[in-house]
């Protein structure tokens, strides 16, 4: 048992060496920083590009929104321009008539006035 158990001992020490703990020293020293580094990297560019990703998103939405109501200001401005001339033209229209049923109103003697006072005398 005693050469068995110094075998054991002798394995166990000589699998490590003075070159594998230089080598695996960094790894002893700072095993959480350079493990976790690049996953935490990795989640805070996820998080960082879900974000710009969402921003991206939001601005799409927006300049869309945006061009929408333009084109809506645009087709709103142009049925104005519309409606302004179509009432120009009925308010040329309408003195026109105006005009000519004053024409007619004074050469009818139905709507000739009349001096109800020097009748009456």
């Amino acid at each position: 048992m005693d050469g068995s158990s110094k075998e054991e001992e002798d394995s166990t020490f000589t699998n490590i060496s003075l070159a594998d703990d230089i080598d695996h020293s960094s790894r002893i020293l700072y095993p959480r920083p350079k493990s976790l580094l690049p996953k935490m990297m990795n989640a805070d560019m996820d998080a960082v590009d879900a974000e710009n990703q969402v921003e991206l998103e939001e601005k799409t939405r927006l300049i869309n929104q945006v061009l929408e109501l333009q084109h809506t200001l645009e087709d709103l401005s142009a049925r104005v321009d519309a409606v302004k001339e179509e009432n120009l033209k009925l308010k040329s229209e309408n003195q026109v008539l105006g005009q000519y049923i004053e024409n007619l109103m004074s050469a009818s003697s139905v709507f000739q006035t009349t001096d109800t006072k020097s009748k009456r005398k």
